[in-house]
């Protein structure tokens, strides 16, 4: 399995034997990944039909649930990890799936592309919408409602009690430490409620 840049990133993260609840897990690919690389457990929720199949054949736990309903029917506190891999974006209600990320785990981790990453800038400034790899959608038909910079994001943490204990940004899977918010296209963020 050839794993995204990204799946590395937050393997460092979760310690061996970690319990895990993956948000908006599309297929199980990551969740399968942390089993077979760190040896975690838990569950994957998901919305759409064909993805629960594919996590179903991939031997993965999920639950097929509406994230933008919350999560009640969990336990404050129940993972040590509550991840959303490249979803956050796709939110109608963003401030509630980051409350509900901290209050069922004990630590978010949330992987976002870079709206202000440089060749997003060019596109707009020649007029056009970006899309890439990352945010692969045309205006017209994108999933993502909710598009912003790690600078965005970064103060939507520090505004809504949110503290990033790390930040891994990369481009194309290679680690960027210059100017990250115009060199990164995607990041990952470790986080914790300020408490």
């Amino acid at each position: 399995m050839i794993a995204r840049a990204d799946f590395a990133a937050i393997a460092r993260w979760v310690p061996p034997n970690a319990k895990v609840l993956d948000l908006g897990c599309g297929d199980g690919s990551l969740l399968k990944y942390l089993k077979e690389t760190r040896n975690a457990h838990g569950y994957g929720i998901e919305i759409a039909d064909a993805n629960i199949i594919a996590c179903a054949g991939k031997g993965v736990n999920v639950i097929q649930m509406d994230l933008e309903a919350g999560l009640s029917e969990f336990e404050p506190q129940s993972f040590d990890f509550v991840i959303l891999s490249q979803t956050l974006q796709a939110m109608r209600n963003i401030e509630l799936v980051v409350k509900e990320i901290l209050r069922v785990g004990k630590h978010g981790i949330v992987t976002i592309p870079n709206f202000g990453y440089w060749r997003h800038r060019l596109q707009i400034i020649g007029g056009r919408m970006p899309v890439s790899r990352d945010l692969p959608y045309q205006w017209y038909d994108t999933p993502n409602i909710h598009l912003c910079t790690f600078v965005d994001f970064e103060a939507f943490c520090r505004d809504h009690g949110v503290h990033i204990l790390e930040r891994h940004v990369m481009c194309d899977g290679k680690d960027v430490s210059l100017l990250p918010n115009l060199l990164g296209n995607l990041a990952v963020y470790r986080f914790e409620s300020r408490g």
